[in-house]
């Protein structure tokens, strides 16, 4: 997959320490591609249900945990602060919010649930400092929650992609309105989450607008 290079819309006039810092806490799309992230087998569902679940408008991200299976144990979705990307910052904003939703899974010697990321944004799909600073945050707050990190969705105005398979469709992007949930068949995939004593729950949910 060939990938194109843009500005950030988030930059912003700061120190050069600063700055090199905020750029250590990002991953290019290469590094992305190499880390092993495992694939989607229908990305286009997993989509289609976080879109229709969450509405995602510009500046909103979507983090979602699944199981082996790929059935949604739990999801969230969040404003983006106004401030420069940084993976710090994106990192603790997804794990406050993967604490909030789901139990930590750090007692397991590997994994066995994977969160995503979809985040809707301007522009258009070619990769962004801003995406290099989500990624660096998800694969961050997926080891200290003890989850698998997987894939990274922008929705851009030009439909969604999975950055680094070269995966992606038309719809739904950024400006398309409300799914119907029961058309992509979410609640069939959607189980009751486990709490942290092993009592069954209902999905618990989160969206800070």
């Amino acid at each position: 997959m060939t990938f194109g290079f843009a500005p950030s819309a988030a930059t912003s006039i700061s120190t050069p320490a600063a700055s090199a810092s905020r750029l250590a806490r990002m991953l290019e799309p290469a590094e992305w591609a190499a880390a092993g992230i495992p694939l989607l087998r229908n990305p286009r569902e997993v989509v289609g249900g976080l879109h229709a679940r969450h509405h995602p408008t510009p500046a909103t991200a979507v983090v979602a945990v699944l199981d082996h299976e790929e059935r949604l144990a739990a999801s969230a979705s969040f404003a983006r602060r106004a401030v420069p990307a940084d993976g710090w910052e994106f990192r603790n904003s997804l794990l406050a919010h993967l604490r909030r939703v789901i139990p930590h899974d750090l007692r397991r010697r590997t994994p066995a649930r994977t969160a995503v990321l979809l985040y809707c944004r301007d522009g258009d799909e070619r990769w962004t400092e801003e995406d290099g600073a989500w990624m660096w945050g998800l694969r961050d707050a997926c080891t200290l929650h003890g989850l698998r990190c997987g894939a990274y969705i922008t929705l851009t105005r030009g439909g969604w992609q999975v950055l680094g398979e070269g995966r992606g469709g038309r719809s739904p992007h950024s400006a398309s309105p409300p799914g119907d949930l029961a058309r992509v068949g979410a609640d069939e995939m959607m189980p009751a989450p486990r709490t942290a004593s092993g009592a069954s729950e209902p999905l618990r949910r989160t969206a800070a607008r």
